[in-house]
């Protein structure tokens, strides 16, 4: 009886969101320009005319996930960095960091760690919080030096693709010089490897060199990763997606004195999260066709063009939800909580489709706000993760 209850229960967060998928037909293909300071183009010929908008409307429009188009407010970012102000120095620092980028590893952080702790009997109550609390600290300002690093020595080798994508990027405007750049990411490439080699297990220690080699690789010629589609995906899926969810509980697990192993709970999130990271892996380059085709980046995006891309990402994402509902459905009693397990994903579920419908993948405001919105799934997701 149980197990039909949670079979109906399955069933019925599938329908609802099912009912929100829309039609394949409501996507068109559409070439997409958006020159620094100009807005998104769509060249459909029955794209009826529309009035110029107001440099307000226009900056609100642009918007993007971390940053937005608006040439009179890069100028001014410029011009306050350029004239030695110490704030906007650490301002132009801290978007040199990709925040977006930064929430995601904190938010994995947190997750592991009180997942881990939850897994372990006793750990909360006994842990050493006093040794614990700053060792924590001190792993997760290797993980930002990390992240830095990564996205950092990607803002320098893109730099000229940067300035059609995304002019409001700190290296791309000439808010930040490229001596400072290759400054930055130099502390963090040497500092971050030095903080695990000295504090963490050598198996994170080399867990931790597997990232960051994979994330240079990416941008650095003459491998370049990123100029392959499938080599790009696969690298953020598994730094992002396998890398840091199993880093993060390993490390706590050692901190805490108790033994690894692959809890239900770890082996799904690893499972969940490297696909998801792949989806982002994707999605990443959709609002950037015209500098990637400009500059002969081969990405999904410019082969398949948005309107696909953006239906086969959210398919997927939709079976990944599917998937992590039959897992709290057919998992052996008690293996899960059913409410977040299957409750919360079908609400994320419903979430992503209905963001799904208001896409207009012809306007690239709309484009940026549904990768946003992919982004926020990404958030969500680590917070069930805490409750499964």
């Amino acid at each position: 009886m149980a197990m039909i209850s949670r079979i109906r229960i399955a069933t019925t967060a599938l329908l609802l969101a099912a009912a929100l998928l829309p039609s394949a037909s409501s996507l068109s293909a559409v070439r997409i320009s958006h020159r620094r300071g100009r807005g998104p183009t769509p060249l459909s010929r029955s794209s009826p005319p529309r009035r110029a908008a107001s440099p307000r409307k226009s900056s609100t429009a642009l918007a993007a996930v971390e940053g937005d188009f608006d040439p009179d407010a890069i100028s001014k970012s410029v011009a306050e960095a350029q004239s030695g102000s110490l704030k906007a120095r650490l301002r132009s620092f801290y978007k040199f960091t990709r925040p977006h980028t930064i929430r995601g590893t904190v938010l994995a952080s947190f997750a592991g760690t009180i997942r881990a702790l939850i897994d372990t009997p006793g750990a909360i109550a006994n842990a050493n919080w006093g040794a614990m609390l700053p060792r924590a600290v001190i792993g997760m300002v290797a993980l930002l030096l990390g992240n830095a690093f990564i996205v950092g020595i990607n803002q320098i080798y893109d730099k000229d693709i940067d300035v059609l994508n995304k002019p409001f990027l700190p290296v791309a405007s000439g808010e930040m010089s490229k001596s400072a750049a290759w400054a930055a990411v130099g502390f963090c490439g040497i500092v971050g490897p030095a903080i695990v080699y000295n504090f963490f297990p050598p198996l994170l220690f080399r867990l931790y060199m597997l990232g960051w080699t994979l994330g240079a690789i990416y941008s650095v010629p003459p491998i370049r990763t990123k100029r392959n589609a499938l080599a790009a995906g696969l690298t953020i899926a598994t730094v992002r997606g396998f890398l840091l969810n199993f880093g993060v509980y390993y490390a706590v697990k050692d901190a805490i004195g108790a033994p690894f192993s692959w809890s239900p709970k770890v082996f799904f999130i690893a499972r969940f999260m490297t696909t998801f990271a792949t989806v982002i892996a994707v999605t990443k380059d959709l609002p950037d066709v015209e500098g990637d085709k400009a500059f002969n980046i081969s990405t999904f995006a410019t082969k398949v063009g948005v309107p696909r891309i953006a239906r086969g990402a959210s398919f997927v994402l939709l079976l990944n939800y599917v998937h992590a509902i039959l897992t709290g459905v057919l998992a052996k009693a008690g293996t899960f909580r059913m409410v977040p397990m299957v409750g919360g994903h079908a609400v994320l579920a419903t979430m992503l489709l209905a963001r799904f419908r208001e896409l207009e993948p012809e306007k690239l405001a709309s484009i940026k706000k549904y990768y946003k919105h992919i982004w926020d799934l990404f958030y969500l997701e680590y917070v069930l993760y805490t409750l499964i």
